[in-house]
Parts: structure tokens; C-alpha cells; sequence
């Protein structure tokens, strides 16, 4: 199991940056995908973007493409997701996860992410 801390989130303006992070403890070295979610009131929890921890290649969803960034710090076990031009369609809160290592998956299917953390607040203003 791995345990997993978000940080970062808060109140900004239309416009403005944030950047979250995630801390990861625990069996850290059977991940292989490590990835952002994010749950609007109201809505169900959507996929946000994701990295493969091992190569870094990394996936987003489209309606963040270009404006977020998902990077790694494999020496702190940490994920990042920083976020520029941030709209109030943004807000909710953000959730990151793990797929562990040895499974099949799809990066953008939730049902796939067997660890979660507790998630951290953005909230947009217009």
C-alpha cells in the first residue's frame, strides 16, 4: 500500500497559478502510474493527467492540455501538478493516486488507482 498526502491547494484568482503536491510513502517502489483527479461539487471525480513514474511520460486530459504540468521528483517521492491559467471550471478538489506495478490499466480510468489521497481544495474565483 501506498500512502499518499496532497499539499498546495487554496483560493486564487481567475488567472492565476497553483502548484500541488504529493507526497508518497509506504511501498513507493511498486507503482508504476501516479496520476491527478479532481471532483467538482456535484460532479464525479474526472481525471486530470498522469505520469508513468518509471519513464515520465505523461498524459493529460484535454480540457487542462497546456496549461498544467504533471512532473516527479523520484529522490523526495513526490509528484507535482503545477497549474497556470486557472479558470473557475478549475475548482474542486484535487485527489492524487497510484496504479501499482504488474497490472494492466488505462490512465484515465479512476477504477484503475488502487491508493488515494485525501485530496486538497482549489477553488477558482472569478
Amino acid at each position: 500500500q501506498v500512502q499518499l498526502v496532497e499539499s498546495g491547494g487554496g483560493l486564487v484568482q481567475a488567472g492565476g497559478s497553483l502548484r500541488l503536491s504529493c507526497a508518497a510513502s509506504g511501498r513507493t517502489f511498486s507503482r508504476s502510474v501516479m496520476g491527478w483527479f479532481r471532483q467538482a461539487p456535484g460532479k464525479n471525480r474526472a481525471f486530470v493527467g498522469a505520469i508513468a513514474w518509471s519513464s515520465g511520460s505523461t498524459y493529460y486530459d484535454d480540457s487542462v492540455k497546456g496549461r498544467f504540468t504533471i512532473s516527479r521528483d523520484n529522490a523526495k517521492n513526490t509528484l507535482y501538478l503545477q497549474m497556470n491559467s486557472l479558470t473557475p471550471e478549475d475548482t474542486g478538489v484535487y485527489y492524487c493516486a497510484v496504479v501499482p506495478s504488474g497490472t494492466n490499466y488505462n490512465v484515465r480510468s479512476k477504477g484503475h488507482y488502487t491508493d488515494w489521497g485525501q485530496g486538497t481544495q482549489v477553488t477558482v474565483s472569478s
